[in-house]
């Protein structure tokens, strides 16, 4: 149940690795728990290797999502590294630092480092923005749904 929660507020939180926290949490389901689901079957070796796989997927594209959504807006290396730096800094005042300081960091980059104008910079910050919230969703919902079978077969 620590790992499911841990995985939940991971998949929000820089540093913290989300899925693979949840996933770590359905392991020790399967090795040490007794429980069963609703159903009453307990949990299955390929259960347990879908969502391994599931939690790799969601790793490489949270992975590759934010660069990908910043460079198809004009973005640079830079916007990225602003975004993340925003982040942690926005991290201070969560949930709305955490998001204004992606938004920012990413234009304070563009705009400083790679000099670009005021409306590009502007694109390529929401663009690392909607790339991080992408990346943040699909992390929830694998997580939020790993929680919802560790509570599952805890019964």
């Amino acid at each position: 149940m620590v790992a499911g929660i841990i995985g939940i507020a991971g998949s929000v939180l820089p540093g913290l690795p989300g899925p693979p926290v949840s996933w770590l949490g359905l392991m020790i389901l399967y090795f040490w728990g007794s429980g069963t689901n609703g159903a009453g079957e307990t949990m299955s070796t390929s259960f347990l290797l879908i969502w391994l796989a599931v939690t790799v997927i969601v790793c490489v594209i949270d992975y590759v999502v934010p660069a990908y959504f910043t460079r198809i807006t004009g973005g640079s290396k830079a916007a990225g590294k602003g975004a993340i730096i925003g982040l942690i800094v926005g991290m201070l005042v969560p949930p709305v630092g955490i998001i204004l300081g992606t938004l920012l960091g990413a234009f304070l980059a563009e705009f400083l480092v790679s000099r670009k104008s005021g409306w590009q910079s502007t694109k390529s910050a929401v663009g690392a923005l909607l790339g991080f919230l992408f990346g943040t969703g699909i992390k929830l919902i694998a997580s939020g749904l790993m929680m919802y079978h560790i509570i599952a077969y805890l019964k």
